[in-house]
């Protein structure tokens, strides 16, 4: 009798859980909106495209902060960099934040999902592990630098991008080689870890397919690419698809004109790989054209891997009953101001795409410009999910764009927030037309800060600081920055 009556008070919640819906976070690293559906037509990328056609495309969306693990970081707790403190690579989450509720967690502990990380989920390198806490199963993890061409690696030895990436020899970093910025063997796709990361999430679907069948559990994965991250390595087939005469070069290559030192950029990450220039020596136009033409090539692989995913959702029947969103982690610089990869608050490091499928609700073949951020996305899918909104030791600073998905043209913000930390801070607000970026150490007096302004209505390379000139405009940003608390210290 006891037995029946356990039953009887699980049947609400198994009935529950039966009827949520699944969720697939599709990540993608250094991933711009170098896209088909974005209006690239250099671009080659018709799988990510139809899963846009399938969906809302959200046109102006905005990591909080251009750099990996806090970026993923923002994405997983809801919460900005400021809020948290997590600004390093190296940032330990369970250190700053130990009783955090991640994304996964929430769906986990309210929702009785299955989660799983297959790839690049959380970062791992530069001393930090990730946070395998937030998953039901063991992550799934594969290699983020990978060669397979030995003159990459100078006959097969440690290189230093490869050593920060598996935390190995952290303190010897500059005294190791380093490896190619690209390459373009004929291999198969699996021989590479994006093509490994599509077989193992293919398989974890079609597990969770059968014990979603068998007990209803619903499953929420999170799988991670890793390209167009650096090394540009992808199969040669990728490399052919593209004509490298025809891929779009930068057309401003300086710093903005009246911009602050502290926001400026030259060398960092893309030094890292030869054969780029390790000092301050230009950039051959043959090197520029390679450069973008890896990040092209590794952009199209990705996406053949993203549709061979979609299409085994497709075939085990779990696509009306899915989520589906892809996010890119941060933008990408490719020579525009002269910079190469990201680390910066400018336009081309902070945007980003996103794409939702939400059966039922967002439309096929829609788009918004509502303002976003990497932040919306938890108490979005919480929200799409019959979840409770989240909370936890961290601050929520995201909202739900749920009335966005259901009608592009409703607004829940109207602006965007991010930053970037230097010798200060760099704190930004991006509206539809300006972005603000006040340079300033936490707690310093307000006029202490040096300020950027740029209006991308009629200048949209940021080719012109307009801070002394459009003071009204500055005072308004600011105002709307000052409702933001303190930023955390930088640790």
């Amino acid at each position: 009798m006891q037995r029946l009556l356990r039953f009887l008070a699980l049947c609400p919640m198994l009935l529950a859980r039966a009827e949520r819906p699944n969720v697939l976070l599709i990540l993608v690293d250094d991933l711009k909106p170098a896209l088909g559906c974005y209006g690239d037509t250099a671009a080659k990328t018709p799988n990510i495209d139809r899963l846009a056609a399938r969906g809302m495309r959200f046109d102006l969306a905005y990591c909080n902060q251009a750099v990996c693990a806090p970026s993923r970081f923002t994405l997983m707790l809801g919460s900005h960099s400021t809020s948290t403190g997590l600004y390093g690579l190296g940032s330990p989450l369970r250190k700053l934040v130990p009783d955090a509720m991640t994304l996964p967690q929430h769906f986990a502990k309210h929702g009785g999902y299955r989660t799983e990380s297959v790839g690049k989920v959380f970062h791992v390198g530069h001393g930090n592990e990730g946070d395998p806490t937030s998953f039901s199963a063991p992550p799934f993890k594969d290699k983020v630098i990978e060669y397979l061409d030995s003159d990459s690696t100078e006959g097969g030895q440690l290189t230093r991008e490869e050593a920060l990436f598996t935390n190995q020899k952290l303190a010897q970093i500059k005294s190791l080689p380093r490896g190619a910025a690209f390459e373009s063997p004929d291999v198969k796709d699996n021989d590479y870890a994006d093509g490994r990361v599509a077989a193992e999430t293919m398989k974890r679907l079609q597990a969770a397919q059968r014990r979603r069948q068998q007990d209803g559990t619903p499953f929420f994965i999170a799988a991670g690419f890793v390209r167009p991250h650096l090394p540009f390595s992808a199969p040669k087939q990728y490399w052919d698809m593209h004509d490298p005469q025809k891929l779009p070069m930068p057309t401003f290559e300086e710093h903005p004109a009246g911009s602050p030192q502290v926001a400026h950029k030259r060398g960092g990450e893309i030094a890292a790989y030869k054969p780029v220039p390790e000092g301050d020596s230009a950039f051959s136009p043959e090197l520029k054209r390679k450069l973008i033409h890896g990040y092209y090539a590794g952009t199209s692989f990705v996406d053949a891997q993203i549709g061979k995913v979609i299409d085994e959702l497709d075939r085990l029947g779990l696509t009306e009953n899915t989520l589906i969103v892809l996010w890119g982690d941060h933008g990408f610089h490719l020579g525009d101001h002269g910079i190469w990869t990201k680390h910066t608050n400018y336009e081309q490091a902070n945007r980003i795409p996103i794409l939702i499928s939400a059966p039922g609700v967002t439309k096929p073949n829609s788009s918004t410009r509502q303002l976003t951020e990497s932040v919306d996305l938890f108490p979005t899918l919480a929200e799409l999910a019959n979840l409770p909104a989240p909370t936890g030791a961290q601050p929520i600073d995201g909202l739900s764009l749920v009335p966005v998905l259901k009608d592009p043209q409703a607004r829940v913000r109207d602006h965007a927030f991010h930053c970037f930390p230097k010798q200060t801070l760099g704190r930004a607000i991006r509206t539809e037309r300006y972005r603000l970026v006040e340079w300033k150490t936490p707690g310093a007096a307000p006029d202490s800060a040096e300020l950027e302004l740029y209006d991308y209505e009629r200048d949209p390379l940021e080719t012109k600081n307009l801070a002394s000139e459009q003071p009204d405009v500055v005072k308004q940003l600011r105002a709307i920055l000052a409702k933001y608390p303190e930023a955390k210290a930088i640790k």
